[in-house]
């Protein structure tokens, strides 16, 4: 599990919640057509942009924010780097039934085992990454499209609360509490939009990121593994993907 991520949204929600209970008027932020214009027209008008599934399958992905986990890099360089000394000293053949702890990575080996053309390989991975990226895409833009429409229907909320406000105005005792009704929606909105929504679609978009990284680095080991490229030199050219401060030693100076 991802803690920063369960933290920050506890914690968000907890600090906003302990401002509220800090007045003890804790049911005046509590409005349910407030609610039911922000929550339920967020997601209706989110539902508009995508298909069903999309929209299903969106919070799924979503898990992925509290659930992902990346490969560590410079483990994926190493075992590389032992893949690549095999085939180098033994043939491509030697590398059927190596141990390979990465799917994507086992599967451009199979390939390179298998004798397809290095063309067609790389043609093959990099479909294979375009693809997930596009799938993971979908997701993002969902929670995108929620941290936009979440504000805007919240001053949907509050421009109906202010009509209904204005509509009353013979009886002055119920204008301030008609007036904190009509602004809770836009609360709701902001809450949904920043503290769920849009951090949510950022640690998407990190995530895909680090996994397109990684299978980016594991398309240069089996291009390099195919040409028969020294595993020094593949070492150097993988150690690219790596910050400056990662990198070995000898390579920084």
């Amino acid at each position: 599990m991802d803690l920063a991520t369960l933290i920050g949204l506890l914690g968000g929600l907890g600090i906003i919640l302990g401002a509220i209970a800090t007045n003890g008027e804790v049911m005046l932020f509590f409005n349910i057509p407030g609610l039911l214009i922000v929550v339920g027209g967020t997601f209706m008008i989110t539902l508009m942009q995508v298909s069903l599934s999309d929209f299903m399958g969106s919070f799924s992905v979503a898990m992925k924010a509290f659930f992902y986990k990346t490969d560590n890099p410079k483990l994926l360089i190493e075992e590389a780097i032992q893949l690549s000394d095999v085939a180098r000293k033994n043939g491509l053949l030697a590398l059927e039934g190596q141990e390979i702890t990465n799917d994507f990575l086992k599967k451009g080996i199979s390939l390179c085992v298998d004798g397809h053309d290095p063309i067609l390989v790389n043609k093959l991975l990099t479909k294979d990454i375009d693809l997930t990226i596009e799938r993971h895409e979908v997701g993002q833009s969902m929670f995108k499209n929620m941290a936009i429409m979440a504000p805007a229907m919240g001053m949907i909320g509050t421009l109906i609360g202010l009509v209904q406000m204005l509509a009353n105005m013979s009886d002055p005792a119920s204008i301030g509490p008609a007036m904190a009704v009509a602004l809770l929606t836009t609360l709701y909105g902001a809450i949904i939009a920043n503290t769920f929504a849009q951090p949510l679609a950022d640690k998407l978009a990190r995530a895909s990121y680090l996994e397109k990284t990684n299978k980016l680095l594991i398309l240069e080991t089996i291009s390099g593994i195919q040409e028969g490229m020294n595993p020094r030199v593949l070492e150097q050219l993988l150690g690219t993907y790596l910050p400056v401060n990662k990198r070995p030693v000898e390579e920084r100076e």
